[in-house]
C-alpha cells in the first residue's frame, strides 16, 4: 500500500495530505492543475485538470490507493461554472473508479462533505440523514452522487468517504468561511447572526484532517466518516475570539431566522483514525491576513 495517487494535491488539504504521505514512506503522485512554484520534494506532479478532456494514459499504469481529493474552485457560480463543477466533482469520480477497479487499486478514498447532512442542534452520526434532493445545492448534490457512486464500487475494492466539516488553516482561500469572517473584522465590516450566536459547527485544523486522511489509507474495511474538530463554536464566539487577537471590537448585526447547527459526531473519527487536537482558537494568528 504504497504508491499514492492524490488529486487536488495543491489545495489546502491536498498539500497537507502530500506531506504526510512522504513523512510517511509513501510514493506519491499529485495531480495539480499546474506545477505549483513552491513544489514538495519527492512528490511527482503531474499538471491534470478535470475539467478539460483527459484520457487514462495520462494516470499512473499502476497504484495501490486514490485520494480524491479535487473539486471545482468556483462550487459558488451556479448555473455559471454547474457543467465545470459536474466534471471536476462528479465526472472525475466515476472515472477514476473505472480506472480503479481495471487496474487493481485496493483502496479509493473520497472527500465529501458534512453539509450532506440536515441540519440539527445535535452531533450528526454516519447514520444521520442526509438531506434531501430538494434541499441539496448543486456543489452537495455533486458531493452525495459522488458519494453514491463510491459506494457501488465496495464489492471491487475498499472504499473509504470521509465527510470534513469546515476545513481551515494557513494558506485557505480567503473566501471561505473563517478567513471571510476574520476579514470582515479587520475591514470594521458587520457579521450577520441568526438568533443570539449564530452558526454553530466544529472546524477541524487541516494538520488534524490530514492525519485523518493518512490514519484513513490502510484500514482494511469500506466506511464512511465524519471528520471534524474537537471544538464546537458559534460564529459569535469565533468572531469576539478573533476580534481580540487583533485588537478590534467585532460589529455584529441580527438578521432574522433560528441559529443553525451542523456538527459532526467524531466519535467513529476517533475510534478508528484520529483524535483531532488543534482547537481553532488557540489558531487565529495562523488565519489572519
Amino acid at each position: 500500500m504504497n504508491k499514492l495517487l492524490v488529486t487536488g494535491a495543491n489545495g489546502l488539504l491536498g498539500r497537507q495530505v502530500c506531506i504526510d504521505c512522504v513523512a510517511n514512506g509513501f510514493k506519491v503522485t499529485a495531480f495539480t492543475r499546474s506545477i505549483p512554484p513552491d513544489a514538495l520534494p519527492h512528490v511527482n506532479y503531474v499538471p491534470f485538470d478535470f475539467n478539460k478532456p483527459w484520457q487514462e494514459a495520462n494516470l499512473p499504469d499502476t497504484a495501490d490507493v486514490v485520494i480524491h481529493l479535487a473539486q471545482s474552485p468556483n462550487f459558488r457560480r451556479i448555473p455559471e461554472a454547474a457543467i465545470e463543477v459536474f466534471r471536476v466533482n462528479l465526472e472525475s469520480t466515476a472515472r477514476l473508479l473505472d480506472y480503479a477497479k481495471r487496474k487493481g487499486v485496493k483502496h479509493f478514498v473520497l472527500a465529501s462533505s458534512g453539509g450532506v447532512y440536515r441540519v440539527g442542534s445535535q452531533p450528526l452520526e454516519e447514520s444521520a440523514p442526509v438531506r434531501s434532493p430538494g434541499e441539496l445545492d448543486y456543489y452537495l448534490a455533486s458531493k452525495l452522487s459522488s458519494e453514491m457512486l463510491v459506494n457501488n464500487y465496495r464489492a471491487f475494492l475498499r472504499t473509504t468517504i470521509l465527510r470534513f466539516f469546515f476545513v481551515y488553516g494557513p494558506r485557505q482561500n480567503r473566501d471561505m468561511l473563517i478567513p471571510r469572517l476574520l476579514d470582515n473584522i479587520s475591514h470594521g465590516r458587520k457579521v450577520s447572526l441568526q438568533g443570539n450566536d449564530g452558526f454553530s459547527f466544529n472546524p477541524i485544523h487541516v494538520a488534524d484532517a490530514s492525519k485523518a486522511v493518512i490514519a484513513s489509507v490502510e484500514k482494511t474495511e469500506s466506511s464512511t466518516i465524519n471528520i471534524a474538530g474537537p471544538d464546537v463554536l458559534s460564529i459569535r464566539k469565533i468572531c469576539k475570539a478573533a476580534g481580540s487577537h487583533m485588537g478590534i471590537q467585532p460589529v455584529f448585526e441580527s438578521i432574522p431566522g433560528k441559529a443553525l447547527s451542523l456538527i459532526g459526531d467524531i466519535g467513529q473519527m476517533k475510534k478508528r483514525l484520529y483524535s483531532p487536537t488543534i482547537r481553532l482558537l488557540d489558531r487565529l494568528y495562523e488565519l489572519t491576513a
